[in-house]
């Protein structure tokens, strides 16, 4: 086999160990088994339900289309994963803000190591749980409420709600097998596969559009197609981009040998939490809509959630507004998560290692806190750009069939994308050192 002396691997070496190395190609078929499994399992119905009806009420519901797109079409279809990986994700933000707040929870992630992630992770799953289980009980009510979808009585409503628990933890089983012996995060490549699934029927009824409304539906569909394009381009620069601090290590001598100093850089990510704030604030903005359908609209607190739904609908101003407050937050918020300045610092320490002209200690954690602060503060403009410039486009040129397929989405399908291809070029390059070791 051609291996590549280059930090990353070439395209020839990375498709020759996806052929030939049994571990790769054997991860990459269990994920790509266990993803047809999951979208086999949204074509299975659930029992009892009128879909004629159900069609006939989902039709034009800019939410619904929405959150059908992470569904990957089980919520329009009513099958029994129609929930999705949805209640897990619900579940990770809940958890991830509780860790934060609760000093014992802190305590298990921080400082306990493998076993005390083991342990956020049971609760997390017994969150997911709980919260699929209110949102079955939500839909299975909705559907008793609308027009006769679902029959007024005991067996088909408890049907429903212990089928669709169930499929939502059978599927958050399958995101967690995808992370363990498959290639890239099971989640978001579940989603990410949810929306590749509903993009042919998209692009099929925007070539429909264009060549029933002439001239000028052509000019807007070609518009519409040139800022996705543009946004993509923009989002694989942010993805890739890094601000690279400069490093020194000291002199040390080792036996009779005095090692000079060696110049290195620090590298940070424009956006360190990758697609994981626009994937949870995606999650936020849909839990109005869900609680809505959930709580009857005959109460007080059911009509504050109507209004509250009705005033976060997908495209409305107010959306976009709290869209991007939520990408903001999500994106601090992740950054503390994953880079701790003050252990950076402390870990630069250890190994003799200084930034040039800033003084180890406090100061090095003062300072790595602030660029991490404007790096965040710049990722988080520019995901907020892209998350609403689409939609204002397609508000624009009124072309209605991304209708639901926004910068969301694309943002999603990319940086997932990313992620997926990186890990697989991490395993390539730990194949090619385990083979110069054998020779």
């Amino acid at each position: 086999m051609v291996v590549s002396r280059d930090k990353t691997p070439t395209a020839q070496e990375t498709f020759l160990q996806m052929a030939q190395a049994a571990g790769l190609r054997g991860r990459l078929l269990v994920t790509l088994g266990l993803l047809v499994l999951v979208r086999l399992g949204i074509f299975i119905p659930l029992p009892g339900i009128d879909r004629t009806k159900f069609l006939s009420l989902i039709q034009g519901n800019a939410a619904l289309g929405f959150l059908d797109i992470f569904t990957g079409g089980g919520l329009s279809t009513l099958g029994i994963f129609a929930l999705g990986i949805l209640p897990y994700i619900n579940a990770s933000i809940i958890m991830q803000l509780l860790t934060q707040a609760i000093p014992s929870l802190e305590d298990l992630q921080k400082n306990e190591g493998e076993a005390g992630r083991r342990k956020i992770s049971q609760i997390t799953r017994y969150v997911a749980l709980g919260w699929a289980i209110i949102q079955s009980l939500g839909i299975a009510i909705g559907l008793l409420a609308s027009n006769g979808i679902i029959n007024n009585e005991f067996y088909p409503i408890a049907a429903t709600v212990i089928a669709l628990t169930a499929g939502s933890m059978f599927v958050m089983w399958i995101s967690e097998l995808i992370t363990e012996r498959g290639i890239g995060n099971g989640a978001s490549l579940l989603i990410f596969v949810n929306i590749v699934a509903v993009l042919p029927k998209t692009l099929g009824d925007t070539i429909t559009y264009a060549q029933q409304g002439g001239r000028q539906a052509i000019a807007q569909v070609v518009i519409l197609l040139l800022v996705f394009f543009a946004m993509i381009i923009g989002i694989v620069f942010v993805q890739e981009g890094t601000r690279r601090i400069p490093i020194v290590s000291a002199r040390r001598q080792v036996g009779g040998r005095v090692y000079r100093e060696r110049a290195n850089y620090l590298p940070l990510r424009l956006n360190q939490g990758g697609v994981m704030p626009i994937i949870f604030a995606s999650a936020v903005l849909i839990l109005p809509y869900q609680l809505a359908r959930s709580i009857p609209s005959g109460n007080a607190v059911g009509e504050v959630i109507a209004k509250v739904a009705n005033v976060l609908s997908p495209g409305s101003w107010a959306y976009i507004l709290f869209y991007c407050l939520m990408i903001f937050f999500f994106s601090y918020f992740y950054s503390s998560l994953i880079v701790n300045p003050k252990d950076m610092s402390q870990n630069l320490k250890k190994m003799g290692t200084s930034i040039p002209g800033i003084r180890p200690g406090t100061a090095t954690s003062t300072y790595l806190e602030g660029v991490l602060n404007r790096l965040t503060f710049l990722g988080a403009i520019f995901l907020s750009l892209v998350a609403t410039l689409p939609s204002l486009v397609e508000r624009a040129t009124n072309v209605p069939t991304f209708q639901g397929f926004g910068a969301t989405s694309l943002l999603i399908l990319v940086g997932v994308a990313i992620d997926t291809a990186k890990q697989i070029q991490t395993y390539v390059i730990s194949q090619r050192y385990e083979g110069m070791i054998k020779q």
